[in-house]
């Protein structure tokens, strides 16, 4: 994952040039995606309902210009259908707040009611180029 919103790009650029300090988010959560939410976060995208909920993420310390997931992040079960998620998006809230990051899951995956949809630790990465 390596694209960051318009909203993170400006806070990033305001803050390194020092026109306005940008205070990090006190975490950071998973949103998964039937399709791209965009660099503009149209929210048209993400998953909602059937138990759906945004799940916490913690990150390794960055190294070379990326860094990865130290734990393994689960999803509640679906209790009905999600679709199927093709991307993931980091978000700073549980819900509604301002996207970070995004990008395309490297293989989809459709949830139907009962399914859980995890991601292993080390294999969530941002990437700075």
């Amino acid at each position: 994952m390596s694209a960051a919103s318009d909203y993170l790009e400006d806070k990033l650029l305001d803050h390194v040039l020092g026109n306005t300090a940008f205070t990090q988010p006190s975490a950071v959560y998973v949103g998964l995606h039937t399709g791209s939410p965009g660099d503009a976060d149209d929210g048209a995208n993400e998953i909602s309902g059937n138990g759906y909920a945004r799940q916490s993420a913690s990150f390794a310390a960055s190294s070379s210009g990326s860094c990865s997931t130290d734990a393994t992040i689960t999803f509640p079960a679906a209790t009905g259908t999600w679709g199927t998620i093709s991307h993931v998006s980091l978000y700073d809230a549980s819900s509604a707040g301002n996207l970070l990051f995004h990008g395309a899951v490297t293989t989809s995956k459709t949830i139907e009611s009962g399914d859980t949809f995890q991601i292993s630790s080390g294999n969530l990465t941002i990437t700075l180029a």
